[in-house]
């Protein structure tokens, strides 16, 4: 019997195609307090150097979206609960900390007051969805174990919002169950956060790899953006003011190019589209 070959729905193909096309910028102007967790200083430093176009397909941006649909959800339930739950310092604003001259940055969910856990101490809200498998194993480690990157995350922002614990709340995507979980400030801890993320923007040259070995688990089967790149010498695909190593960040919050002559700053613009014929232009790893 001949196999019917899969379907594919040229209307979904259509869709993804057009959720591809249409999704955001992925440069963005500061490093992200989100990523400040992940545990490789070189997957940091070129990704705030604007090394690797991110390439994510239609149904992973569909993922991403989903993540972010939740978050009303969640605010209405704990709303229902009768807590205070403030969004942002105004309307459609969410509350946000800039550092080390605005290169470094980030937004947290929302400010939450009258958990039954604890009534009258603001937590940090961190909101997440998961997969039944990555949920599973928050219930049985906790975040610290299993989300590291979502624990520096609330660390982080203890730190900049002057606040001594947070509340990371995940929903299960495929049986809709709630896990809540209190989190205690570590200044130590999140000390040290801040201090990286100064490394990693004024990083004169790449910072140590997490491995050397181009096989190492990490790096090869957690599908690396920068994997071409780090470990196979490859050189960046993306040539902008930021991959050139002649800009600088500078502390005040501005870049500059050494070679170009520049009288003044590099606007964000710039730093994106730098022109084609640019004298000055030679790769960081070049």
């Amino acid at each position: 019997m001949v196999k019917i070959p899969d379907y594919e729905s040229p209307t979904l193909k259509i869709i993804d195609q057009r959720i591809e096309e249409s999704q955001e910028d992925w440069r963005r102007a500061h490093l992200g307090g989100s990523l400040i967790g992940h545990q490789c200083d070189r997957f940091l430093w070129y990704s705030f150097l604007w090394f690797t176009a991110p390439d994510f397909s239609g149904r992973i941006l569909r993922l991403f979206r989903r993540g972010h649909v939740e978050e009303p959800h969640i605010i209405g339930d704990l709303r229902l609960a009768g807590c205070e739950v403030s969004e942002g310092p105004e309307e459609g604003k969410q509350w946000r900390f800039e550092a080390h001259g605005g290169h470094f940055g980030g937004s947290m969910d929302a400010a939450i007051l009258g958990l039954a856990e604890a009534p009258n101490t603001w937590h940090v809200g961190e909101f997440k969805t998961h997969n039944k498998k990555s949920f599973d194993v928050l219930v049985k480690d906790g975040v610290e174990k299993s989300k590291p990157q979502h624990y520096a995350q609330m660390q982080m922002y203890m730190l900049k919002f002057g606040m001594a614990r947070a509340v990371y709340i995940a929903v299960c995507k495929d049986d809709d169950r709630y896990y809540l979980e209190r989190v205690k400030y570590d200044s130590y801890y999140a000390g040290e956060l801040d201090d990286k993320a100064a490394r990693i923007i004024f990083a004169d040259s790449p910072p140590k790899k997490l491995s050397e070995r181009p096989d190492y688990y990490i790096c090869k089967s957690f599908r690396c953006p920068h994997y071409e790149i780090c470990h196979q010498g490859e050189e960046t695909k993306e040539r902008n003011c930021r991959t050139c190593q002649f800009s600088t960040p500078l502390k005040d919050g501005d870049w500059v190019c050494s070679a170009f002559c520049f009288t003044r700053p590099l606007s964000l613009d710039e730093q994106k589209n730098l022109a084609e014929d640019c004298p000055g232009y030679q790769s960081r790893e070049g």
